[in-house]
This record gives C-alpha cells, sequence and structure tokens, in this order.
C-alpha cells in the first residue's frame, strides 16, 4: 500500500541547511564544456628548473601539481571575457599535501584568490595576471592534448 505524499517523513529544517551550507561551494553549476579554461594545463618555470600541471574540471575543481606538491581547488570563472579581454578566475585551495611547491613554499588550504586570465587567440595558450593588465601577467600556460579531465 502507498503512503500519500503528505504523510512523508520530512527531513528536518536544521538538517536540510546543513546539508545546503555543506553542499554549496561544491555544487556550484558545471562550466559550459566548450569554456576555454577547461582541460590540462602546463606551465614551465625555467629559472626555477620546475614543471607544474593544472586540470581544470566542468564540475569547479582543480588538481594542481607543483614539484611535490598536489592540491586541490574549488574555482570558479567568468562565462566571457571582460570588455578588456579577461576572465575573471577565482581559486580557493580545499586540499593540500603538505608538500613544497616550485617556488619551495607550502600553500595552505583555505584561502582564495582572485586573477585574471588571458588567452591567447589559438585558445591553446593561456598567461595569469593579477590585474586586467598585459603587465601584470605570468605564463605561459600550454594546453596538453590528450590528457583527460
Amino acid at each position: 500500500m502507498m503512503r500519500p505524499l503528505h504523510s512523508r517523513p520530512s527531513l528536518p529544517l536544521f538538517a536540510l541547511l546543513g546539508l545546503l551550507l555543506t553542499c554549496a561551494p561544491a555544487c556550484a553549476a558545471e562550466i559550459a564544456v566548450d569554456h576555454p579554461f577547461i582541460g590540462t594545463w602546463r606551465l614551465t618555470i625555467a629559472q626555477l628548473d620546475c614543471t607544474e600541471s593544472y586540470a581544470f574540471l566542468r564540475d569547479g575543481t582543480s588538481h594542481v601539481t607543483s614539484a611535490d606538491e598536489v592540491s586541490e581547488s574549488q574555482f570558479e570563472i567568468s562565462a566571457k571575457p571582460s570588455a578588456k579581454g579577461f576572465y575573471r578566475w577565482t581559486d580557493k585551495i580545499v586540499r593540500n599535501n603538505g608538500k613544497q611547491d616550485c617556488s619551495g613554499r607550502v600553500t595552505a588550504p583555505g584561502g582564495s584568490v582572485t586573477q585574471y586570465v588571458l588567452f591567447h587567440r589559438s585558445g591553446n595558450i593561456f598567461f595569469v595576471c593579477r590585474q586586467e593588465r598585459r603587465d601584470t601577467c605570468f605564463g605561459p600556460f600550454i594546453r596538453q592534448r590528450g590528457m583527460s579531465v
């Protein structure tokens, strides 16, 4: 025998709010499949003789390897570039293995940073900038073909 809808036990309000608050950062809308940021990228830092690898996923998470450091982030990136051609990117590290990155530092989880991404017209290279100005940029980040994300 089926129970009427109105007699189903309901989730207490505080439990529902807790679920929503827990899910909020990780349950962001997926990024468009054709967004140029999605994929696996490599940054070579010649003066440090080190390479970093970045995998940006459609669910708004990323996986970064820099020397011995492995970290996971949650990120947001604008759907379209600004009038100046930059995408606004906010990144928050949520997990880290506690080892040193290419610069010799250990990045602490929790803080977030907003930067700007500027793509080359090929879509296979981008630069990260502190402001929406080319003279604040570093890179290049090179798209890695054949790498699954």
